[in-house]
């Protein structure tokens, strides 16, 4: 990917009129995934928490900002740039970065660069989803459409899942309690076979 495609001129003019100490922290959360500490990034918590701390941000700004964030460290990481080499791209890509956002991108890549280009080769070997929570409720359909008195017990399922590039998803299905009892069991034989690993 060439320099110029890291950052857009507008996504680094909504950095811009951030504190830096608030770039340095959603670039933290970025990193802790890029990181393998976190299975992703998920922008509405990182919002409550930006927002408790006083910056307010919407979250579509957020999101553009941690793309263009996971993308330039990415980008870093599979290059395998040391930070002055990446600061240098970013001076040359013509998107107008402040010295003291540099300064962020900086410090931070010099710390984590080397993890984060481990858990990229390792996750490069393994590109599939990760199952962040998964949470589920007992419901009691009692009628449709076509049947006034169906009295069918169901189970509701909901998952979170982190996709390959970081962002987090929510999935949900039905299912009978059977199906149900059967999806317990695996996971009872997953975790069982996962404990002698």
């Amino acid at each position: 990917m060439p320099a110029a495609e890291l950052a857009s001129n507008k996504v680094v003019d909504v950095i811009s009129r951030l504190p830096p100490d608030t770039f340095s922290e959603i670039c933290l959360h970025i990193l802790t995934y890029l990181c393998g500490q976190s299975a992703g990034v998920d922008s509405a918590v990182l919002s409550n928490e930006l927002s408790n701390a006083g910056t307010s941000l919407n979250l579509e700004d957020l999101q553009s900002i941690t793309r263009c964030v996971l993308l330039t460290f990415r980008h870093a990481g599979k290059h395998n740039l040391s930070a002055d080499d990446l600061v240098s791209k970013l001076e040359e890509d013509g998107s107008r970065w402040a010295k003291p956002f540099l300064q962020v991108i900086h410090k931070l890549w010099s710390e984590h660069s080397a993890e984060v280009q481990l858990q990229q080769e390792a996750k490069e070997m393994l590109s599939i989803g990760q199952l962040v929570d998964m949470q589920w409720k007992l419901g009691m359909a009692v009628s449709s459409d076509t049947c006034r008195s169906l009295n069918s017990p169901y189970v509701m399922v909901m998952l979170k899942v982190a996709d390959p590039s970081g962002q987090i998803c929510q999935k949900s299905f039905e299912m009978t309690i059977p199906q149900f009892q059967n999806l317990h069991t695996h996971f009872k034989d997953i975790a069982a076979v996962m404990e002698t690993v």
